[in-house]
């Protein structure tokens, strides 16, 4: 005899589905941002910004395969192991126009009656 909530359910047909919903949400998101960082580690070039997982930031001025040499101060470097970077900092794009202040100012509301309304 059949379970009737197996039978119900639609049985092995909803783990299946739930299986692929599971795949498609979240593994392969993952591995897209796993690749992207690898790409982005290996790609790092002297006299790029960097961020560190531990947050220095510094400039490269040396590469070679598994280590950065950073500098984080003037005269002050540090070897930091590539897997330790957790971004390449970009030059920030240029400032727009600063807005002037009428712009940013709210139009008037509308005027209250000055007579007295009694």
């Amino acid at each position: 005899m059949t379970d009737p909530f197996v039978a119900a359910s639609g049985g092995p047909l909803i783990l299946i589905l739930l299986l692929a919903v599971f795949v498609f949400l979240f593994i392969i998101p993952n591995r897209r941002r796993q690749r992207a960082q690898r790409e982005q580690l290996s790609a790092i070039e002297v006299g790029q910004e960097i961020l560190t997982v531990g947050g220095l930031i510094g400039r490269v001025t040396e590469t070679h395969d598994s280590e950065l040499l950073v500098e984080i101060a003037d005269g002050v470097t540090v070897r930091i192991a590539r897997r330790g970077v957790a971004t390449v900092l970009h030059p920030e794009e240029p400032e727009e126009e600063a807005v002037d202040d009428e712009e940013l100012e709210e139009t008037p509301a509308e005027e209250e009656p000055t007579e007295d309304p009694r």
